[in-house]
């Protein structure tokens, strides 16, 4: 049985999975100087991470990421979809659980990413799924980087003024 455990630990490993997944310094380290694997938020997921933790976001092509920098050094994230993955969190629902996971942590900074030309700030209070038959769902014409910005500050509780907005290019998104 010895002679198995090996193989498979190692096979292991080079598909990406088991203990030592995503660590980013060797495994012969002291633990202090280990970094811990970042957390990973797919679309229509929240999740956080602690001091020195890293939030990834996979594959933001027509999504948001709505990134909220802790006091204490720790990161919660949101990963904002246009159309909702089935058993995650609609747009018009995210902020909100968004908001319940960072609590009453004092909030230094948000940081919203992705592609902003594709999101109208209402998609945060109306999912485009809600829309019914006959009924229109709005498209944007144009980026409203500024109506996005006072949309997550409003969901989040927090000041205008602590919120930033980028447009990025299609990819994956890692903050640190």
């Amino acid at each position: 049985m010895r002679l198995l455990a090996v193989p498979v630990a190692v096979l292991a490993l080079q598909a990406g999975t088991g203990a030592g997944a995503g660590t980013a310094v060797a495994a012969g380290a002291p633990a202090s100087e280990r970094a811990d694997p970042a957390v990973r938020i797919t679309e229509g997921q929240v999740a956080g991470t602690g001091p020195g933790g890293t939030l990834f976001y996979p594959s933001v092509t027509s999504c948001l990421t709505v990134t909220v920098r802790l006091a204490g050094g720790g990161l919660a994230g949101a990963h904002a979809s246009l159309f909702q993955v089935p058993g995650e969190y609609r747009s018009d629902r995210i902020l909100a659980a968004l908001r319940n996971r960072v609590g009453g942590r004092d909030v230094t900074a948000v940081e919203v990413r992705g592609a902003v030309g594709a999101w109208l700030p209402g998609y945060f209070t109306k999912a485009i799924e809600s829309y019914g038959d006959g009924e229109s769902v709005p498209f944007p014409t144009e980026p409203d980087p500024e109506g996005l910005a006072a949309a997550v500050a409003d969901g989040l509780g927090q000041p205008r003024a602590k919120v930033t907005v980028a447009d990025v290019p299609d990819g994956d998104q890692t903050v640190r």
